[in-house]
């Protein structure tokens, strides 16, 4: 596997981890005392976290160094059935605003997904506040 592969999978586990955990970049970086371009290049997958950092990490989110460190199989990671939604939620998930779309059904149809999210941009470009 090459670096840029591996570098893809930390930068997908630690997206995910940190979203299960309420966690910004920005969170990481102050708790872990690190530079917040540092833990940008790990979760945009530019760079790959030293040993010790992915430790550090690990403890940090409480969870095993393989978590961070191994890519996962799809029924683990994947919360829904549609593919096509799947995709449509990982391009969401990177949207902060876009949250809330995560509450939504396993079931739902990725052209559901995508017309909720455009609801919620209106609604965000009529009430920039909420």
């Amino acid at each position: 596997m090459g670096t840029q592969e591996y570098a893809k999978i930390i930068s997908k586990n630690l997206k995910e981890i940190a979203y299960k955990n309420g966690k910004t970049q920005a969170d990481i970086a102050r708790d872990l005392k690190l530079n917040k371009a540092t833990v940008s290049s790990w979760m945009n997958g530019t760079r790959i976290p030293r040993i010790d950092s992915v430790d550090l990490l690990a403890h940090y989110f409480n969870c095993k160094r393989s978590d961070i460190m191994e890519e996962h199989d799809d029924e683990r990671s994947t919360y829904y059935l549609d593919k096509e939604t799947a995709a449509a939620a990982q391009k969401l998930f990177e949207k902060p605003g876009f949250r809330v779309l995560f509450d939504a059904a396993r079931n739902a149809k990725s052209e559901d997904m995508m017309m909720v999210a455009d609801i919620l941009k209106r609604l965000q470009e009529t009430n920039p506040d909420g």
